[in-house]
């Protein structure tokens, strides 16, 4: 059975470089106001889409709302987020980006909103290789005060290079099968379980306000 390789690549300016060492930080250095405001209840609002898919957005959205829930918060439903949001011409994350979060509090009645950007959703071919890439960035901000809470950014590239044992065509030809038919969704899911474990618990979590000395790979950018 062809090998199937994973690779985990997180997306900060130290690793970029290529040559910095990465930096640990405790979730309570990293991210002091989630720990001060203890938001409950977070509004996603649409993702923000510079990848080249056009569907990328609407089939992120089924991946979000689970790992937040299972963190410890109480995420607004999607579908009557998304369905409000339009009525007002709201289609794109980007939109909201700008707009003072304080006044999604008395909208919604929400703690903080989860601004998503995805970066890559993305097919690669190279020769007889090809892979499938997800990149996103998260930021949380307070609808308190308009402060950014917490961060991340995450980019999974998924091998789908075809067995070369039957030789070169062979290769591109399962190559070519085994990346179109590559679903994103389930790597997406990947690239939320990795952020979303950087996020501090939430009061629905056992580990709420517990996890203050947990280290994290420390990023100073999420774009």
């Amino acid at each position: 059975m062809r090998k199937i390789i994973l690779l985990l690549l997180i997306t900060t300016a130290s690793l970029l470089t290529g040559c910095a060492t990465p930096n640990y930080v405790t979730k309570q250095a990293a991210y002091p106001l989630m720990y001060q405001q203890h938001p409950l209840s977070i509004l996603v609002v649409p993702a923000i889409n510079h990848s080249t898919a056009a569907d990328a957005p609407e089939l992120y959205s089924t991946t979000i709302a689970t790992p937040l829930a299972e963190a410890g918060y109480y995420v607004l439903p999607l579908p009557i987020t998304n369905m409000l949001l339009q009525q007002q011409g709201v289609v794109d994350g980007e939109q909201l980006e700008k707009v003072d979060a304080t006044k999604f509090q008395g909208l919604f009645g929400a703690d903080a909103i989860l601004f998503v950007t995805i970066n890559q959703w993305d097919t690669n071919y190279y020769i007889t290789g090809g892979n499938v890439t997800v990149g996103a960035a998260f930021r949380l901000v307070s609808t308190k005060d308009n402060e950014e809470l917490w961060h991340y950014s995450q980019t999974i590239v998924y091998d789908t290079s075809g067995n070369s044992g039957g030789g070169l065509l062979a290769a591109i030809i399962s190559t070519a099968i085994s990346t179109a038919t590559t679903d994103y969704v389930p790597i997406a899911r990947t690239v939320n379980g990795i952020v979303v474990n950087t996020l501090p618990a939430g009061k629905y979590n056992p580990h709420y306000d517990k996890d203050g000395a947990v280290t994290i790979l420390e990023q100073k950018q999420v774009n």
